[in-house]
């Protein structure tokens, strides 16, 4: 599991668009653009919400807190 996450985060900051490293990088991008680009704005937000996911996912795993 652990190859698993690491592929998945790898994979997720090295796609054509980069996901943000934080919450505040994405909300920065999205005062910066001033309303253009927003399809790119777009691929940002699902990138950074999948970063989230998987790095939950690793979290409750690591710390056997997976539940149904």
């Amino acid at each position: 599991m652990k190859e698993f996450f690491e592929k998945e985060l790898f994979r997720v900051n090295k796609g054509i668009v980069a996901c943000p490293d934080s919450l505040e990088n994405l909300e920065s991008f999205a005062k910066a653009n001033g309303g253009s680009m927003d399809f790119l704005l777009m691929q940002m937000a699902i990138n950074y919400g999948y970063k989230i996911a998987i790095e939950n996912c690793e979290e409750a795993y690591n710390t056997n807190t997976i539940t149904e």
